[in-house]
């Protein structure tokens, strides 16, 4: 699921999700776009009781218009677009997904953050499939995908996902390097073991570099350009880290893990790490991935915030 604003951004989103449907095994593309619900004075319905109405026709036109010239229509995927009517889009854009059983949605990421972080984290907090975060900008190629890994199963998770995009794309003759990143950390107290903080970042490099020949083996990567990555965390800035990474890589997209969610857990943020990076206001893509079966129940109680 796409969801659309009719501004601008729409033209990233389309051309990301035309990447998507292309590397990935989707039945089909659900564009929706969300207008707000207004309360119409009495004697202004009665003149014009269909305004609303048309105005879901227009901008529905709008909407076939500008994905019919940005996605590759092509595709052998089933392509949907619809305008709902709601006070509040991520609600909407939840409920929607829930309905028609989602695997991802995926959202825009304003030039000018503060019109689209709300609906941004609310999403990320509370959706019960994998979200994408695109930023405003054109999208041609995707050659690298930068997997954030702190060796968890949901890291798991987040390398399987990439690999699928990875293999999908090599089949089509575009082949896609995955870069598998470690921020590690100087524990807090390191001067009491006589070490500087250098030395002592050796010493927590060395453990990530074992860790990761584990985790590593976890995941069928065979055929795949897999490249480990470690970088020492300064000033315990751990998503400046990733994204500093990211860049320096040339990362087209950033893939991270993000836990399961269950009735108990809705209101409880994504994971520290994952939380900032949804926030920060940057130019690369970042997907979080989350298997819907983990969060059977979720939907029906946000529906009652």
């Amino acid at each position: 699921m796409v969801g659309l604003d009719n501004t601008e951004m729409d033209t990233s989103l389309i051309q990301f999700a035309s990447f998507l449907a292309r590397t990935g095994s989707a039945e089909y593309v659900h564009f929706v776009n969300v207008i707000k619900r207004t309360q119409l004075p009495s004697p202004l319905r009665r003149e014009f009781p269909n305004l609303l109405e048309k105005a879901q026709i227009d901008r529905r036109r709008e909407l076939e218009k500008n994905v019919i010239e940005h996605f590759d229509l092509t595709l052998p995927v089933k392509v949907k677009i619809s305008v709902e009517e709601g006070t509040m889009p991520s609600k909407e854009i939840l409920k929607l997904a829930d309905k028609y059983s989602i695997d991802a949605i995926v959202v825009g990421r304003k030039k000018d953050l503060k019109n689209s972080s709300v609906v941004t984290q609310r999403l990320a907090r509370r959706a019960t499939c994998s979200l994408l975060i695109v930023p405003e900008r054109e999208y041609t190629k995707v050659s690298k995908l930068m997997v954030a890994t702190d060796f968890t199963k949901e890291s798991v998770a987040a390398l399987e996902e990439a690999v699928k995009v990875a293999r999908r794309e090599q089949a089509l003759g575009n082949p896609i390097e995955i870069i598998c990143h470690h921020a590690y950390q100087v524990p807090v107290g390191y001067h009491y073991s006589g070490k500087t903080f250098e030395e002592c970042g050796d010493v927590m490099c060395d453990h990530a570099q074992k860790k990761y020949k584990k985790f590593i083996n976890k995941v069928d990567t065979t055929g795949i350009e897999v490249t480990p990555s470690f970088s020492l965390v300064k000033n315990d800035d751990v998503v400046s880290n990733i994204y500093e990474t990211a860049r320096e890589v040339g990362a087209d997209c950033i893939v991270i893990g993000g836990k399961g969610k269950s009735p108990s857990t809705a209101l409880i943020p994504i994971g520290t790490t994952t939380e900032k990076l949804v926030v920060k206001d940057t130019e690369i893509p970042l997907l979080i991935v989350r298997h819907k079966h983990k969060n059977a129940g979720l939907i029906d109680m946000l529906q009652r915030i």
